[in-house]
């Protein structure tokens, strides 16, 4: 089989998945430096593509300067490509499987103390009386803290997702893989007079009721809520721009650190993998250190 033709036939297999836009625009990207550089090569059969192969292209991508992230990225991508083909019969066995690319350095997430958080969700507040969006954006900051959302599960919710009565929340995550997580006090009030003044809802092919529109009652995009967090930023005066995956790396971090149920975290989060939740007992450890350095006697700093 030509290889640009199942590369095709795999892209229309993910847009049935529920994966972001993001992620799709990702994959396709990956996938044409692919094709380029098959087609340096004259490669145009899927059953061509070796593993030496592979491993030359990935070299090749590396002295272009690719860093170890966007290698590793694009080796994924190849082999979830050729695991659909073996799947689907085109291929006996996936040569990408034994590749690596090299390891990236960890960037611990960046994000905000207790006290920061608090005072960022509860930026909107002194608006939301009169201000319809400003209403809808406290809702928006607050759940974000309060359940830990990916930005995609936030904008992907409607309303019968929600159980305000008993502070519930069922989102859609990774993988169509769902889970229920609790929503906290002040989150379940923000949605409630959020939802009283709500415009009617436009249903789209996500559901029929929305729970977060724009004025005219469309369903919010990933984009706009991006903007309204960096508008409210700015109206704060914060130091660094706040984005959803802050809040996200907020609440675990904060939860981490009161409960120290890295489980627990874990189920949170939506995390399939532990060791992808472990990377805020580091931020964790951090705050333990910065807690030692100041209060134990045989750390502090003599003064002169």
């Amino acid at each position: 089989m030509q290889l640009a033709a199942v590369t095709d036939a795999f892209l229309r297999h993910l847009q049935h998945k529920n994966l972001s836009t993001h992620t799709l625009s990702a994959y396709r990207r990956d996938l044409q430096k692919m094709q380029q550089l098959a087609d340096r090569e004259s490669l145009d059969d899927l059953r061509d593509l070796g593993e030496m192969r592979l491993r030359s292209w990935l070299a090749h991508l590396h002295r272009e300067g690719l860093g170890p992230k966007s290698l590793q990225r694009w080796l994924s991508a190849v082999r979830t490509l050729l695991r659909f083909c073996v799947r689907e019969g085109w291929l006996p066995a996936n040569v990408a499987e034994g590749l690596r690319a090299p390891k990236a350095d960890k960037k611990l997430p960046r994000l905000l103390d207790v006290d920061g958080a608090a005072q960022f969700v509860e930026s909107p507040a002194s608006d939301a009386e009169d201000d319809l969006l400003a209403r809808r954006d406290a809702a928006i900051l607050e759940l974000f803290y309060s359940s830990g959302l990916r930005l995609s599960e936030l904008t992907a919710l409607n309303w019968p997702d929600l159980d305000l009565g008993a502070g519930e929340v069922r989102v859609t995550g990774k993988g169509n893989k769902t889970r229920l997580l609790p929503i906290g006090r002040h989150a379940r009030q923000a949605l409630q007079d959020w939802r009283r003044q709500a415009p009617a809802a436009q249903g789209d092919d996500r559901g029929g009721e929305p729970v977060f529109t724009t004025a005219r009652g469309k369903r919010l995009s990933n984009r706009a809520v991006q903007t309204r967090l960096s508008h409210w930023s700015r109206r704060g005066g914060a130091e660094q721009r706040v984005h959803p995956h802050m809040l996200r790396h907020s609440f675990a971090s904060h939860m981490l650190e009161s409960s120290g149920d890295l489980r627990a975290v874990q189920e949170l989060l939506g995390h399939a993998d532990i060791s992808t939740t472990q990377i805020y007992t580091h931020l964790d450890f951090q705050h333990l250190s910065r807690v030692y350095d100041s209060a134990h006697p045989r750390a502090k700093h003599k003064k002169i």
